[in-house]
């Protein structure tokens, strides 16, 4: 059975194929079907936005979608950047403008700089929806460390590693990234109630 992951984030991509490997779906992501669309991101939530990409890709195909929307949140910026974690340093920023301004805006506070990551995900088709949340919990370190992953994974130190997400290997990251925690149990409730 193939599912749809509404998502142009290739380091997302690989994490979620990852986790469906084993299983009877086949994960397609909009690159693999050529779909270069950009889904604006108007909710104020993550399940609002989680929601919007899986509805428009199935709007299109009308095949099952997965899709999520996650990012980081940083205790003494008043939970920002929340929602706006890809965002965050302005439209079309790399992932870099979006490190340095965290960085920058933590340097006044007190470590250590406590964040979690939150994400949520969604499964949509025609007659079935739900979703499921994953955290991961640790603390923001102001110089980055590590080649591995995306985002703000050089700059995030996972509760009880002495690394950042972006120093541990895919296989690590998956045993406990937030992604993976979501994912997991979102897969768990395709098999359980979908054929």
């Amino acid at each position: 059975m193939k599912i749809i992951f509404a998502t142009q984030n290739k380091g997302k991509a690989i994490e979620v194929k990852n986790i469906f490997k084993n299983s009877k779906y086949e994960i397609i992501t909009l690159s693999d079907l050529n779909n270069e669309i950009e889904i604006e991101e108007t909710g104020t939530t993550f399940i609002e936005n989680a929601y919007i990409k899986a509805k428009t890709i199935f709007d299109i195909y009308q095949l099952p979608v997965i899709a999520d929307d996650s990012g980081l949140v940083v205790e003494q910026l008043n939970g920002k950047p929340g929602v706006y974690s890809a965002r965050y340093a302005g439209e079309n920023c790399s992932f870099d403008d979006n490190n340095k301004k965290l960085i920058n805006e933590l340097k006044n506070f007190p470590e250590p700089h406590l964040a979690h990551f939150i994400c949520l995900s969604v499964y949509i088709d025609k007659n079935n929806f739900f979703h499921s949340v994953g955290e991961l919990h640790g603390k923001i370190v102001l110089t980055p460390r590590g080649v591995n992953g995306f985002g703000y994974d050089p700059i995030f130190q996972p509760d009880g590693y002495d690394k950042t997400l972006a120093e541990l290997s895919l296989e690590e990251k998956n045993k406990i990234s937030h992604r993976a925690q979501s994912f997991n149990k979102l897969k768990h409730n395709i098999e359980e109630f979908i054929l």
